[in-house]
């Protein structure tokens, strides 16, 4: 299962990608999708390499962008397109999930538009020092901000139970529970610290068909999502948006993986028509007004001589949708949980 790409990439990595260009995956359906016009105020929350940045601001123009990402490099590295813009971009390092606090902060709202592409950057995965990839022998790292908890801390020191759910849910790894194992058993002989370690370890454990993904694939993809709180920026996200846009602001979301995807997919369905209906975290509410209709009726994806151009576009899935004068609605509880590890289960106790 893939993570992202923005000039970004998915996970899923093998040697036909190894040298993949950093290229903006589905620009031309994003600027489509986003529909940006002149004067308008847009925000990137994934600004990365800002090639979806640099499309935007030359769609329209006088139109301003506020860009957002949770890497100081990507931050450093878009000076130049900062001066090249002349007032028109400003950047922040912030997480997407902050994106309401942000436009406020910098007096954008209400937004006219707002672009997500979610997961992990080719900048990221291509830097061995980063941790992302199994590609490149470096620490076990993988935090895109570089700060908080590690892969590395996180593979030392959590236990059996957590790690296992960890590949299971967020990387639909089948053999979770061998792997998780065996890092137990590795790691009380000495600490796992580097990603070749890691790689070889599960490259022991998971097989794979000969010229498929790389056995490592999952558990470095669990991690990654585990370890930046993935899924649950995305939820923060979806409803910062909501809250900020103005009637008519376009919220554009582009997933590579398919928790993402049902997330995106979820909130949008319930946003964009249905009732919120009770559930297990909720009771049931009184009927709320649409607050978004879909721009298009399904997900879409990368053309065939995108894929063949960028490899790592391949699982792109894009949904769009526009905003309406209804009032935002609360936090959807379910969408909540998703993002989330299931909650452990009580043992049951043997019958006397």
């Amino acid at each position: 299962m893939p993570g992202r790409s923005k000039t970004r990439g998915h996970l899923a990595e093998g040697p036909a990608e190894s040298g993949a260009a950093h290229v903006p995956v589905l620009l031309a359906e994003v600027l489509s999708a986003l529909t940006p016009r002149p004067g308008g105020r847009y925000l990137d929350g994934t600004f990365g390499a800002g090639g979806y940045a640099r499309a935007i601001l030359e769609a329209a123009p006088d139109l301003s962008l506020l860009a957002l990402d949770r890497d100081p490099t990507a931050i450093t590295g878009g000076a130049g397109l900062v001066a090249e813009m002349d007032g028109r971009l400003t950047l922040a390092q912030a997480c997407f999930g902050e994106l309401a606090e942000e436009a406020e902060r910098f007096g954008r709202v209400p937004l006219d538009g707002i672009v997500l592409d979610i997961g992990v950057s080719s900048m990221q995965i291509d830097q061995a020092e980063r941790g992302f990839s199994f590609r490149f022998d470096g620490p076990l790292d993988m935090r895109m901000g570089r700060e908080g908890r590690s892969a590395a801390d996180l593979v030392n020191e959590a236990e059996e139970g957590v790690l296992a759910d960890i590949f299971y849910h967020y990387g639909e790894e089948r053999r979770s529970r061998a792997v998780a194992r065996a890092i137990i058993e590795a790691r009380r002989k000495a600490p796992l610290t580097t990603t070749k370690q890691l790689a070889d370890l599960v490259a022991g454990i998971v097989w794979t068909e000969p010229g498929g993904a790389h056995p490592a694939t999952r558990v470095f993809q669990s991690l990654r999502i585990a370890v930046n709180d993935e899924l649950g920026e995305l939820v923060r996200a979806l409803h910062a948006a909501e809250s900020v846009l103005a009637p008519g602001g376009r919220l554009v979301v582009v997933t590579f993986h398919s928790l993402e995807d049902r997330i995106v997919k979820q909130f949008l369905a319930e946003r964009s028509g249905r009732a919120p209906a009770g559930s297990r975290h909720a009771p049931v509410v009184a009927a709320s007004q649409p607050t978004f209709s879909l721009v298009n009726r399904g997900p879409v994806g990368p053309s065939e001589a995108e894929m063949r151009l960028n490899p790592r576009a391949r699982s792109a899935k894009l949904r769009a949708a526009a905003r309406n004068e209804a009032p935002a609605r609360p936090a959807d509880p379910d969408l909540v949980a998703l993002a989330g590890l299931p909650e452990p289960q009580p043992r049951r106790r043997p019958r006397a």
